[in-house]
C-alpha cells in the first residue's frame, strides 16, 4: 500500500523532548514535500512544519524555535524533533506528503499517515 506511517509519539513532561518519525512506503517513487500537522479532538487540524526535498523549511509560529523538521531520502523517513514541549503541544500528529507514484506513468499524490499521539503533562 502507498502510505506514511508515524511513530515516536508518547507521554512526556513539559520541557521534555520527543522525536517523531514518518516512514514512507517503498511503493512511493519520490517525495516532493513532507509536512507535519496536528489535531486536538474536536478541533481543526493545524499546520506544524514542512520541508521540501531541496531543504527549504517552514514552521508554525507556535513551534518555531522548538521543533525541527528533517528528511532522510536514503531511508525514506521524515522526522520531527520536538524540544521544550508544552502541554498545548498535546495532539495527534500526522505526517503528510506530496509524492510521486509510477503506475505506467509518474503521478503526483498527496497522502496522510494515520497519526501518532503526543501527550505533554505539566
Amino acid at each position: 500500500q502507498v502510505q506514511l506511517v508515524e511513530s515516536g509519539g508518547g507521554f512526556v513532561q513539559a520541557g521534555g523532548s520527543l522525536r517523531l518519525s514518518c516512514a514512507i512506503s517503498d511503493s512511493i517513487d519520490s517525495i516532493n514535500v513532507m509536512a507535519w500537522y496536528r489535531q486536538v479532538q474536536g478541533k481543526q487540524r493545524e499546520f506544524v512544519a514542512q520541508i521540501t526535498t531541496t531543504g527549504n523549511v517552514n514552521y508554525a509560529d507556535s513551534v518555531k524555535g522548538r521543533f525541527t523538521i528533517s528528511i532522510d531520502k536514503d531511508v525514506k523517513t521524515g522526522y520531527l524533533q520536538m524540544n521544550s514541549l508544552k502541554p498545548e503541544d498535546t495532539a495527534v500528529y500526522y505526517c503528510n506528503a506530496d509524492i510521486y507514484i509510477f503506475n505506467g506513468r509518474l503521478e503526483p499524490h498527496n497522502i496522510w499517515g494515520q497519526g501518532t499521539q503526543v501527550t505533554v503533562s505539566s
